[in-house]
């Protein structure tokens, strides 16, 4: 018994001296989230190639300015002293509104000039009157009436004349006028204050009217014979997101400018949030064609060709392609991609350095 004992004793203590082992873990299924980009350590946003209308040719600068017949000056009829201002510059003015109020001398010599004029063509009229009865009854010779006649006539042509003096600018008894906007606007310029003079020159006022501009663009050599009036066009104002404004071709001058090698070209656009006379901004020139298009930042030139990254299963494949235009953050290919073909948009310069090792 006591040599039993012993021996499963000392078997005991040969097992605990070995190691502890354990059954070996499940094989797990592969990640697909640690193969592909993220096994490069990349986050790549990928983007489809589309087909497109109006292709865009090209961008180029241009000028935000109002066409000649958006402004308009206001002037005085009579020279004189200003009363009173009611508007400041870069204030919106329906047409008709008052804009200022102007008091001359002239215009009370003028409304006397009328009750004369008026007395005289009342006198004219009643002797007129009288000389053509006498000439009826045969007391007076026709020639004698025709005459009262033609006084009559000329009177009334004065009475006409210094009325149309009178009612310009609408002016008052006590010689006042005031000077209104022709058109519905905004007032670009005030040339005069309180007290001050103003003559029959210079405009004290100039409005200009909303909802009409252009753009003076300078077409480059390569895109002057393809440019031609008709063809839309969109300027981007805003932020990301915001929606560009658009317009389209009206002229295009037929003569290249030897200094600059550029062709003069000028564009219409509605009114926007930002279009302001002056402003400089970057124009979209959209053609009529189709194409298949890309985001700009997804080609990349590699030696003296242009690429792209199209997906191939969990990698990229390095593609050359033709670019046929870029323009408003748009690349148009015209071979070596198709509509639907996913190409990378981000982490451009990653997968060149991949692809050159």
């Amino acid at each position: 018994m006591t040599t039993h004992l012993i021996a499963r004793l000392a078997a005991f203590a040969v097992l605990a001296a070995l190691p502890a082992c354990s059954s070996p873990p499940a094989e797990q299924p592969g990640d697909p989230a640690s193969e592909g980009d993220q096994a490069k350590g990349l986050a790549i946003e990928s983007v489809a190639a589309r087909e497109v209308d109006n292709v865009p040719l090209g961008s180029v600068p241009g000028t935000v300015s109002l066409p000649p017949e958006a402004r308009v000056a206001v002037t005085a009829p009579f020279a004189g002293a200003v009363v009173r201002v009611y508007v400041i510059e870069g204030q919106q003015v329906a047409r008709g509104e008052a804009l200022g109020l102007v008091r001359a001398a002239e215009p009370v010599a003028i409304g006397g000039d009328l009750a004369r004029a008026r007395s005289a063509a009342a006198l004219a009229e009643a002797r007129a009157k009288r000389m053509t009865q006498l000439a009826d009854e045969g007391i007076i010779a026709q020639a004698r009436a025709d005459e009262a006649k033609a006084e009559l006539e000329q009177a009334r042509a004065s009475v006409a004349q210094f009325a149309k003096l009178a009612s310009l600018g609408g002016v008052g008894a006590d010689g006042t006028m005031t000077l209104r906007a022709p058109i519905s606007g905004r007032i670009s310029h005030v040339g005069v204050e309180t007290g001050g003079g103003v003559d029959t020159v210079t405009a004290p006022f100039v409005v200009e009217a909303a909802g009409a501009y252009q753009i003076e663009l300078q077409l480059p050599e390569r895109l002057a014979q393809s440019v031609r009036p008709g063809m839309a066009v969109e300027i981007a104002l805003g932020g990301d997101g915001a929606k560009p404004v658009g317009g389209q071709i009206i002229a295009v001058a037929p003569s290249l400018d030897p200094a600059t090698r550029s062709v003069m070209a000028r564009a219409s656009i509605g009114a926007a949030p930002g279009v302001i006379a002056g402003r400089n901004v970057t124009v979209t020139i959209l053609g009529e064609g189709r194409g298949i298009a890309v985001p700009d930042r997804a080609v990349t030139r590699i030696g003296d060709k242009d690429h792209v990254f199209v997906r191939k299963g969990k990698g990229w494949e390095k593609r050359a392609v033709t670019v046929a235009s870029r323009g408003g953050e748009l690349a148009v290919i015209a071979s070596g991609l198709s509509a639907g073909e996913v190409v990378a948009a981000t982490s451009i310069a990653e997968l060149k350095a991949m692809n050159a090792e």
